[in-house]
């Protein structure tokens, strides 16, 4: 039976250095992706590829986080399971220089599939270093496990940010554009007349965007939704290629393999299988909790994709431009990385329900202001403030209904896991792959309706669990008052 390691002064600061590069490696590797698929279904437009390609990445990492990360990890171990999956992100941007349906989609299912070992390595990793840096510390397994993830979030979270900013300051450059001369474009025509026109085509922004937005519809004439030019294009997946790169060579250079801690555990690959942890994901919903969960959990996924593939499109991009998409987006993922950790404070002071409520109201307000409000480009801080709320509320769903599902189901979190996973990609998948056929009036009154339900069957469940404690409660003050009167 192997020994277990015996470490020097320095582990501890040589485990915070794998933790900080592989933070910083997932940071600059997402920078890349979440600025690519922002753009999706504003740039890729012919025959709806970049949405279809999204759809395609949701449905292909169903399938990856139920078959392949035990595989996968047993092959290569966490440290190479983590370098290779981020190459398997890379033919993604690579099919930006050429875009188009065939390349696109099977690009996409490549993202898919390296994501579900990807993010299982990560999880795993960040577990096993914490048990070597409690006994060097004397700090508990279970503190210094949170306190890892939460700094690898902050980096993590830090992408969306970088990624928004690259693009948006390529696509706001004139990088490919034809710089047309006055003396080209005054000839023959008279001051007024070209005064008259230019007022004359202003287009009606509110008539074709936002609410009133048909993926499919003809009607779009405005120049937001003209794509940017290739040049600018390549140049973006070009950066974000190198991006890629750059965090697979961090990961392979920088981060010791975990083998370094391992000795003495269990292999890691032992768990179930990819059809046993099928097996036991479908044998949870037979759990009525389970079941009352399914629509908030397939609200999250929905919610996000039409974020992810109407909001930029329809709203943003159609009224305010595609180079604006990137900083409408920094400002949706700032506030989802502050509204998390406030959230989390604040359910310790009021509870979970008032919290929940908060984040029903928010959406509430924001679906149906996407329904009445007719898109400016002049009303540009609405954009802003739209994309801000929807962060917050977002950011209370995921984290909240995380929790929940390893609170109601102790001893049978990794079902509940898998089941959240299962049923919000099962929810992005299938918004995506409605996008193109239904306008976006359609669609925010199918989210209204899912989150409504969704909190119904939320609601449900805590008065459920109310009564179950009321009940233990009043059985216990019978206890109570039975004992003492047998004492008398």
């Amino acid at each position: 039976m192997p020994t277990a390691a015996v470490f020097g002064p320095n582990e501890k600061w040589r485990i915070n250095r794998n933790i900080f590069v592989l933070g910083f490696a997932f940071m600059v590797h997402f920078t890349a992706f979440h600025g690519a698929a922002n753009l999706q279904s504003s740039v890729n437009t012919d025959a709806a590829a970049g949405t279809f390609t999204l759809a395609a990445i949701y449905f292909s990492l169903i399938l990856s986080n139920i078959f392949l990360p035990a595989l996968v990890i047993k092959w290569l171990g966490c440290k190479w399971t983590i370098a290779v999956s981020f190459m398997a992100y890379m033919p993604f941007i690579a099919a930006q220089f050429y875009p188009y349906l065939h390349t696109l989609v099977p690009a996409g299912m490549m993202v898919g599939f390296g994501g579900g070992p990807l993010w299982c390595a990560k999880c795993t990793y960040l577990s096993v270093v914490a048990e070597p840096y409690a006994k060097l510390s004397g700090v508990q397994v279970e503190v210094l496990v949170v306190r890892f993830f939460g700094l690898f979030f902050m980096f993590y979270q830090m992408a969306q940010i970088w990624g928004n900013l690259v693009s948006s300051a390529i696509l706001s450059s004139s990088l490919g554009e034809a710089t047309r001369f006055m003396n080209e474009t005054v000839i023959g025509a008279p001051k007024v007349e070209a005064f008259v026109n230019l007022t004359q085509s202003l287009p009606d922004y509110g008539s074709t965007c936002g609410v009133n937005f048909c993926s499919g519809s003809s009607l779009h004439e405005n120049t937001n939704l003209k794509p940017p030019s290739p040049l600018k294009i390549q140049v973006i997946a070009g950066v974000y290629l190198a991006c890629m790169a750059l965090a697979s060579v961090l990961v392979a250079v920088g981060v010791d393999s975990l083998s370094r801690y391992n000795t003495g555990r269990q292999p890691m690959a032992q768990g179930k299988s990819g059809f046993q942890l099928l097996a036991v994901t479908l044998r949870q919903l037979r759990h009525k909790y389970q079941l009352l969960l399914l629509p908030v959990i397939g609200y999250i996924g929905a919610e996000q994709a039409f974020m992810a593939a109407d909001f930029t499109q329809a709203f943003v991009g159609c009224a305010y431009g595609i180079s604006n998409i990137g900083f409408v987006m920094i400002c949706f993922g700032v506030f989802n990385a502050l509204a998390a950790p406030v959230a989390g404070a604040v359910v310790k002071l009021t509870g979970r329900y008032p919290v929940m409520l908060t984040a029903l109201l928010l959406n509430l307000c924001l679906l149906s202001s996407l329904i009445l409000w007719r898109p400016d480009p002049d009303q540009w801080l609405l954009f802003f403030v739209l994309a801000a709320i929807w962060g917050i509320a977002d950011a209370v769903w995921l984290v909240q209904v995380n929790a929940l599902s390893g609170i109601l189901f102790p001893g049978n979190e990794e079902a509940a896991y898998s089941n959240f996973r299962l049923w919000e990609a099962t929810g992005s998948v299938l918004s995506y792959a409605s996008a193109p056929y239904l306008c976006v009036r359609t669609r925010l009154y199918i989210l209204l309706g899912l989150l409504i339900l969704g909190f119904g069957g939320y609601t449900t469940i805590e008065m459920m669990e109310y009564r179950v404690k009321r009940r233990h409660h009043d059985e216990r003050k019978f206890e109570l008052v039975a004992n003492k009167a047998d004492q008398e």
